[in-house]
């Protein structure tokens, strides 16, 4: 697999393009002003999209979803606890949210920013999620994207249905994306709506901790790190 990644103006969330050997490819986390860019990118390489994908359902890494859902035919897919947040993405984020109408919310202040009508949004229409509901101790799950095989790894804390996504590269290396789960020396919030402190503690001791240390992290937000660097420096990890 290779990534390609796409850095978007809101809260700096970043989208990550997956392709693999033949040409296959999923849109991970497409926050607001990258879908023209992914585009531009999946045109250029020739690539055939599979899904978009969302490691939780923040609008920062999903405004641009039903948009990219529709340009590449492809469905939205994420973790059914955190569906509902694609229908409500102000409420849903709490202070951050604020409200559409609102100029003075962080959010509709930063969509503003790259030519995105905060009162515009359309859920996407075609989503299929996985994983249900309220269970805190979801299996993996295995993707199969026609044709691309990812592993979702549920991962609560940040939200209810945060999601890693496994993969590996090229050369073999694991590849972990991790969303707002975990970042390079620190981790994501746990005090927007959804969020869990507890919840969050036994993601990062049972399911981050877990993972192979030569696993590379790429983040929702920042630069990329990995799971042996963060298990040395991390302070939230060093500390278990």
């Amino acid at each position: 697999m290779q990534v390609v990644s796409v850095g978007g103006a809101v809260f700096g969330a970043w989208c990550h393009v997956l392709v693999d050997g033949e040409g296959r490819c999923v849109v991970l986390d497409a926050g607001a002003g990258v879908a023209g860019e992914v585009a531009e990118l999946v045109a250029a390489r020739a690539l055939r999209p599979t899904a978009v994908l969302a490691t939780h359902g923040h609008a920062d890494h999903t405004w641009d979803a039903a948009r990219l859902s529709e340009e590449l035919d492809v469905p939205v897919v994420l973790h059914a606890a955190d569906e509902y947040r694609l229908r409500d993405p102000f409420g849903t984020l709490g202070a951050l949210g604020s409200a559409p109408h609102d100029p003075r919310g962080p959010l509709a202040q930063a969509l503003v920013t790259v030519g995105r009508d905060p009162a515009s949004y359309t859920p996407p229409s075609r989503v299929e999620p996985f994983g249900a509901v309220g269970d805190e101790r979801t299996p993996d799950v295995e993707l199969d994207l026609g044709g691309l095989r990812l592993v979702a790894r549920h991962a609560p804390g940040h939200t209810e249905g945060s999601t890693l996504y496994l993969s590996e590269l090229d050369d073999g290396t694991p590849l972990a994306f991790t969303g707002d789960v975990l970042f390079a020396g620190t981790i994501g919030r746990t005090d927007l709506p959804g969020g869990d402190g507890a919840r969050m503690d036994r993601t990062l001791r049972e399911v981050v901790s877990a993972l192979d240390p030569r696993t590379v992290v790429v983040p929702g937000h920042g630069p990329t790190t990995t799971i042996e660097r963060e298990l040395l420096a991390n302070p939230y990890l060093t500390a278990r």
